[in-house]
């Protein structure tokens, strides 16, 4: 699973496994170093980052260990997200926790044990993220964590070679993309559309990402952050307008649920499955975030190769377009903080070095991740496509805003949205789903 995947699968309460245990030390492993050299000094990472993008993310500090001689060693937990409030107030707190929610990041903050943001890594963030970013590392005009690294949501996975066949192209406007799902349809006599809700402990969040691109689209960053903010509801017409809009795909059984059954599969499919009926023509068109190009390396084409990710290979993407095709591009994006909870020098040291292109650099070159850290090299990155998604959000014109869902609260954000999109793909009223979201602030 993906960085992004675990992210969303990962936020309920869960038992503390043995990475969890190991925690429990950490605050104490770079302070009793002592002295004032940081040679020597180890510092610990806690996050939810496992498998071999945790491997990835031990080795991308090799040079900055073989520089200053600071060992830096990542732990990742999958009950990270679940356990690491109770595990910071019950004062067991890592040095440095890689934190993947706004909203998560808050709770932390409130614990009073976050430290704030450095001198150092507050003139990193002005100079190489946008001021958005920087927004989402605060709290109350406070600075605390400098983003790591990112996601683009809102991509729409297909095959180039079959859209050749077809004689298709990339839409340019959200009805182009009607236009062409009809196409499509007409030209194949199948479902164009494949998509997945379900997960192992969180399903749903995969549908809260089509609601959030169209909300952006179709009304605005501004209306987008009321709407974070709770000044614009879920019962309003303009946030109603973007489940109508996504609903004449998803609720629609002539075009989906291409390789898995009729509209309320989608709940019963996983995910990570769709990257499989893209790679073997089973599926059109995807809906999902850039992670999805790591699934592709486990997916098979229909001869049994492992798809190539290009604009003529097997499988590629494009974002989703925008009302007018002459907009601005609006994209929505994921990614993770780094928190610190001790004001050690090599702590410190460490969470510097994570906000500079350099750390960006070298982590990107290892593969499967991108960075909104403008001062990074996009031409790192592991293939074409991450490099095309990297510009993106590096591009000043492109108006990003952060994951919805992850800046609401959790009772909203990762509870009653994600339950009231399995809700709707199970045929409750659009009224009644808004409502129930809603609700979801009373709680």
């Amino acid at each position: 699973m993906t960085r992004s995947q675990r992210r969303r699968v990962l936020v309920p309460m869960a038992l503390l496994g043995v990475a969890g245990l190991a925690l429990a030390g950490c605050a104490e492993t770079s302070s009793s170093q002592g002295g004032g050299s940081v040679e020597g000094a180890t510092v610990q990472i806690a996050g939810g980052i496992t498998g071999g993008e945790a491997d990835a993310l031990n080795k991308s500090f090799e040079q900055f260990t073989a520089d200053t001689g600071i060992k830096v060693v990542y732990t990742g937990d999958k009950s990270f997200e679940g356990n690491i409030v109770t595990k910071v107030t019950g004062g067991s707190a890592p040095d440095i926790a890689i934190v993947p929610q706004p909203g998560l990041l808050k709770s932390l903050i409130e614990t009073g044990e976050v430290k704030k943001g450095s001198d150092a890594v507050s003139k990193n963030v002005d100079e190489y993220w946008s001021a958005d970013w920087k927004n989402y590392g605060s709290l109350d005009g406070t600075f605390y964590a400098a983003p790591m690294l990112g996601n683009v949501k809102g991509y729409v996975w297909y095959s180039p070679a079959s859209f050749k066949e077809w004689g298709v192209e990339a839409p340019k406007t959200w009805d182009d993309l009607l236009t062409l799902t009809q196409t499509i349809r007409d030209k194949t006599g199948a479902a164009p559309w494949c998509a997945g809700f379900a997960s192992d402990a969180a399903s749903g969040w995969p549908g809260t990402d089509w609601i959030e691109d169209l909300v952006l689209r179709q009304s605005g960053a501004d209306v987008y952050d009321q709407w974070v903010a709770n000044e614009v509801k879920f019962t309003d017409p303009q946030i109603k307008d973007a489940f109508d809009a996504v609903g004449k795909i998803l609720l629609n059984p002539d075009y989906v649920n291409a390789g898995y059954g009729d509209v309320k599969s989608i709940n019963s499919t996983a995910f990570g499955d769709v990257a499989a009926a893209v790679a073997d023509g089973r599926c059109a068109l995807t809906h999902q975030a850039s992670f999805l190009s790591a699934n592709f390396l486990e997916a098979k084409t229909a001869s049994g190769a492992t798809p190539t990710v290009a604009p003529d290979g097997d499988v590629y993407a494009f974002l989703l377009p925008g009302i007018t095709a002459d907009g601005e591009q609006y994209v929505e994006a994921g990614g993770e903080f780094v928190t610190a909870f001790s004001d050690d020098e090599a702590v410190q040291k460490v969470v510097e070095y994570m906000s500079t292109p350099e750390f960006a650099d070298a982590r990107v070159k290892l593969g499967g991740v991108i960075s909104a850290n403008k001062g990074a090299d996009p031409s790192l990155a592991s293939s074409e496509f991450l490099t095309d998604a990297m510009k993106t959000l590096q591009d000043p014109s492109t108006v990003v805003r952060f994951d919805a869902s992850d800046l609401m609260p959790a009772t909203v954000g990762q509870g009653s949205f994600w339950k009231g999109m399995v809700n709707w793909i199970d045929g409750r009223p659009v009224d009644q789903v808004l409502s129930d979201i809603q609700a979801g602030y009373d709680n």
